[in-house]
C-alpha cells in the first residue's frame, strides 16, 4: 500500500509539500513529472501534470528518496507546490486515482517509520511534542527526548535485566549444577543497583508531564480583587468577565500562555467567600479544587481584603505568591503584618509591578521542579511502565532459596517486558494507535 498526505500546514501559503510513500512511490512520480526521473535526494524542478489528460497542474520541486533510506523506510517522494487549495487539491486528486494508494492516516507515516524500525516509539513521541510545542521550554524538553537521553538509559537497564535473566534462566536450565542457596549475591548488587537508578528517575516531581502539558497556575482570593482583570491582562485578551458585581465569576475560565518560554496553564477561579446561593457555593468549591492542584496559586487581594482567613490562609505555603492589587488606592501605606509572607505590591489598572510578579512565577516555577536537566519521563504512561518495572524488581529481591528461582526469573521477565514497552521493543500494537492518532496528517 502507498500513501499520501499534505506535510505541511493546511491552508494557503507560499509552498505546499505534499509526501507518498510506499511501493508505488517512484511510479507516481514518473507518472506525475513525465520526463528525467530525479537524482536521489536532489531537488529538482519539475512539471507536475495529470498523467490521463496531460494537463499541467503546477511547476515545482521534486523529491526523490530511496528506501531504506527514507524517513518511513520505504520509497518516498516529496512534491513542494504552490501553496494554493487548488493546486494542493488537485494533486491530491489524482494521487487518490492510482492503484493501492490511499491518504494516510493520522501518524501514519511516523507509525511506519517506528514499524521499519527507523525511530524508537519515544522518538516518535517525541516528534509529536515537537510538533505540539509552544514555548521554548517543550521545545528543547522534546529535542532532549528525540536525541535518545530517554531510549538510551531505557535500552540500558533492559540490556542488563536480560543479561541478568539469562543468568537466572541458566541456573534454572540445570539445576544438577552447584547453585547456592540464595539467588547470587552479585545479581541482587546489579538488580538493586538498577532499582535505585529508577527511583531516582521516578522522584522528578512529574517535571516531564507538566513542562509537557503546562505549569498549573490559578489565581485565587476573595471576589472584586481583580482576579479576573489579572488574567484579561496576562492573556491580553477579555478571557474572563469582569464586573464591580460580587460572584460574577462562577467556573474556572483557563487560559494556555508563554511565560517568558515557560508552558502556563492560568486559572481565574470563583471569589472564596461565605455565601448561600447554590451556584456560587459550586463555584468556590471548584476554586479551592483548583487550587489545591495547581503547581502554583497566587493569591490575589486588595487595601480592603487583606484579613483573609480559612482556606485562603492555609494556602500561604510554598507554592503560593501573595499579591496585592490596586496599590492605586493607597496599599502602599498599610501594614502587611497580617499576612504570613512579603507580598508584591501590583495594580492592573496602572501596569504597576506585573513584570516583577511574572519574574516571581518564572522564579518559583523553575525553583521547584526545572531543578536538574535529568528528566527521562515525558509521559504517564512511561511513568507507569517504570513503576510497574520497580515493583517487580523490588519482588524479585524479596525471592530466596532455589525454589523461589522461577518466580525470580518471571518477575524479572515481567520487569523487562515493562521497560521495552515504553521503547517499543515489545508487543505494542494496542498503544500505538493512542499515540500517533495525536498526529497531524502527513507527519
Amino acid at each position: 500500500m502507498t500513501i499520501y498526505a499534505l506535510s505541511s500546514g493546511p491552508g494557503i501559503s507560499g509552498i505546499a509539500v505534499i509526501r507518498v510513500s510506499g511501493s508505488r512511490a517512484k511510479d507516481i512520480l514518473k507518472s506525475i513529472t513525465n520526463g528525467k526521473f530525479p537524482d536521489e535526494r536532489v531537488a529538482t524542478l519539475k512539471r507536475f501534470i495529470n498523467p490521463e489528460t496531460k494537463e499541467l497542474i503546477d511547476e515545482g520541486i521534486a523529491i526523490w528518496f530511496k528506501g531504506p533510506n527514507s524517513y518511513t523506510g520505504e520509497d518516498m517522494i516529496e512534491l513542494h507546490t504552490h501553496g494554493s487549495k487548488a493546486v494542493v487539491n488537485k494533486l491530491q486528486d489524482i494521487l487518490e486515482n492510482f492503484d493501492n494508494c490511499r491518504i494516510a492516516e493520522p501518524g501514519e507515516f511516523t507509525k511506519i517509520s517506528f514499524q521499519n524500525n527507523k525511530i524508537n516509539l519515544l522518538k516518535a513521541e517525541s516528534i509529536g511534542d515537537l510538533i505540539a510545542a509552544e514555548t521554548e521550554l517543550q521545545r528543547q524538553q522534546a529535542l532532549r527526548i528525540m536525541s535518545g537521553v530517554s531510549a538510551n538509559k531505557f535500552n540500558l537497564w533492559r540490556d542488563q535485566l536480560i543479561k541478568i535473566l539469562g543468568e537466572i534462566e541458566a541456573k534454572i536450565d540445570f539445576p544438577d549444577e552447584d547453585i547456592p542457596a540464595d539467588i547470587s549475591q552479585e545479581l541482587q548488587q546489579n538488580i538493586t543497583k538498577i532499582k535505585k537508578e529508577i527511583e531516582n528517575t521516578l522522584d522528578d516531581d512529574k517535571t516531564g508531564e507538566i513542562i509537557r502539558e503546562g505549569f498549573k497556575v490559578a489565581i485565587i482570593g476573595p471576589p472584586n480583587v481583580g482576579k479576573s482583570s489579572l488574567l484579561n491582562y496576562l492573556s491580553k485578551r477579555e478571557a474572563a468577565i469582569v464586573s464591580e458585581k460580587a460572584g460574577t465569576t462562577r467556573d474556572v475560565v483557563e487560559v494556555h500562555l508563554d511565560i517568558t518560554g515557560l508552558p502556563i496553564i492560568i486559572s481565574d477561579t470563583a471569589g472564596i467567600r461565605d455565601s448561600n446561593d447554590d451556584i456560587e457555593e459550586r463555584g468556590i468549591k471548584l476554586a479551592i479544587s483548583r487550587a489545591e492542584d495547581a503547581d502554583l496559586n497566587i493569591i490575589l487581594l486588595d487595601p480592603k481584603n487583606l484579613d483573609f482567613k480559612g482556606f485562603l490562609n492555609d494556602q500561604i505555603e510554598d507554592k503560593s505568591i501573595i499579591a496585592i492589587n490596586k496599590s492605586d488606592l493607597g496599599v502602599d501605606k498599610l501594614s502587611s503584618s497580617k499576612i504570613k509572607k512579603t507580598p508584591i505590591i501590583i495594580s492592573i489598572k496602572e501596569s504597576k509591578n506585573i513584570d516583577k510578579l511574572l519574574d516571581i512565577i518564572k522564579s518559583k516555577l523553575k525553583k521547584q521542579f526545572l531543578k536538574n536537566d535529568n528528566v527521562l519521563i515525558t509521559r504517564s504512561r512511561h511513568r507507569y511502565h517504570l513503576k510497574e518495572c520497580h515493583k517487580h524488581l523490588k519482588s524479585f529481591l524479596e525471592k530466596k532459596g532455589n525454589e523461589d528461582f522461577d518466580k525470580a526469573a518471571e518477575d524479572l521477565r515481567l520487569s523487562i517486558r515493562h521497560i521495552g514497552t515504553i521503547v517499543g521493543r515489545v508487543d505494542v500494537e494496542e498503544i500505538l494507535g493512542s499515540i500517533f492518532d495525536n498526529f497531524c496528517i502527513g507527519k
